[in-house]
């Protein structure tokens, strides 16, 4: 009985020892993973950049006019009630669209309709 004892104790200490010298599985497929996960990130970016530049081409070959003007009605109401005060105190137009970030067109239509929506209600 001591001697199967001694035998399973020392095929034990054999295998411990035999673990430590054997390649680790998890470790390479964490090693794989990883790589994927890296190819996959660098697939996404280039993706998202060659997108990037489309939509800019695109956006290049149309009109800027369908792009700069927007509506006056799309503008906040807090926007032109501001640029209208800017313009009663006697603010040049050009310095009212760049402190309200809208175009001088913009601007412009915003204090139109103002003029006409005063003389309508004279």
């Amino acid at each position: 009985m001591n001697e199967l004892t001694i035998g399973l104790a020392c095929a034990g200490a054999f295998f411990i020892l035999l673990s430590f010298f054997l390649p680790d599985k998890q470790r390479q497929l964490e090693k794989d993973i990883e790589e994927l996960s890296m190819k996959m990130l660098q697939e996404h970016y280039q993706f998202n950049k060659k997108l990037k530049v489309l939509e800019e081409e695109l956006l290049i070959g149309e009109t800027p006019a369908v792009h700069t003007k927007k509506p006056a009605a799309a503008i906040n109401k807090i926007i032109q009630s501001q640029v209208i005060a800017l313009y009663q105190q006697g603010t040049p137009i050009a310095q009212i669209a760049a402190q309200s970030s809208l175009s001088t067109e913009q601007v412009k239509s915003i204090l139109d309709e103002n003029m006409q929506t005063e003389s309508s209600s004279i």
